[in-house]
């Protein structure tokens, strides 16, 4: 755990170190408080005091994002060589894993830590359901940390930052936008299979303030096989533990 940890405190120093970490900040507080207070169905055209504006503009923002900032991760390190040094310290691959999937988590969450903000002014507009709304910023969580999983094993199939990045993006399309489309085109088994495996249908019954175990268990083996195949892949290409 101690290694895993330094390896996180390592890849979130490199963020802020290379201005990712500013950019993400930035960007996606800039795109998230536009469409939040001032374009479309913000909060003031809603006319109720609840986050839904931006919880509904953060599940499309993180999604592009999430690819960014996991492009290089294990792809970077391949490229230079700095991969194969690390594996020769006393750390395994699922430690150098979980270290790179807790620093982007990380970053995930102090982004959201950002918009805390949104919640206190809603708050003191009107009426609102702190359930809901924590619920909310959890499920935001837990996407994250799926698509992270996910972003992190497209870095570990190779040494293209590029590659990576549309990998990841391309799975991450079938769980966000082609599960819900073929869900409703199917009826029976294989409609609730694909309904199932939408990222929407569990992202909106938790941004309702409902916490079910089965949406939390969704999130949690998405990225689960995430870093599992990223496991895989280090060992599969023989990389030195």
């Amino acid at each position: 755990m101690h290694a895993t940890w330094t390896i996180a405190q390592r890849e979130l120093a490199a963020f802020f170190d290379s201005l990712m970490a500013y950019i993400l900040l930035v960007v996606f507080l800039g795109i998230s408080g536009f469409f939040t207070w001032w374009f479309g169905t913000d909060v003031f055209m809603l006319g109720q005091a609840d986050l839904g504006s931006f919880f509904n503009i953060a599940y499309w923002t993180l999604f592009f994002f999430i690819p960014a900032l996991t492009m290089r991760t294990l792809a970077e390190e391949r490229r230079t060589g700095t991969l194969d040094l690390l594996l020769t310290k006393a750390v395994t691959d699922r430690e150098v894993v979980l270290g790179k999937f807790l620093s982007c988590l990380l970053l995930i969450a102090m982004a959201l830590a950002c918009t805390l903000p949104y919640y206190v002014t809603v708050a003191r507009i009107g009426p609102i359901d702190h359930g809901a709304a924590l619920c909310g910023y959890l499920a935001l969580l837990l996407m994250s940390a799926s698509y992270i999983g996910i972003g992190i094993f497209a870095s570990s199939l190779g040494s293209n930052q590029l590659v990576a990045f549309l990998i990841a993006l391309l799975i991450g399309a079938f769980f966000h936008l082609l599960a819900g489309i073929v869900a409703a085109s199917f009826t029976g088994v294989v409609g609730r299979v694909f309904d199932f495996l939408g990222m929407g249908v569990h992202f909106d019954s938790m941004s309702r303030g409902v916490v079910d175990s089965r949406d939390v268990l969704y999130f949690l083996s998405i990225a689960g096989a995430g870093l599992l195949g990223a496991e895989l892949q280090l060992a599969k290409r023989g990389m030195p533990r």
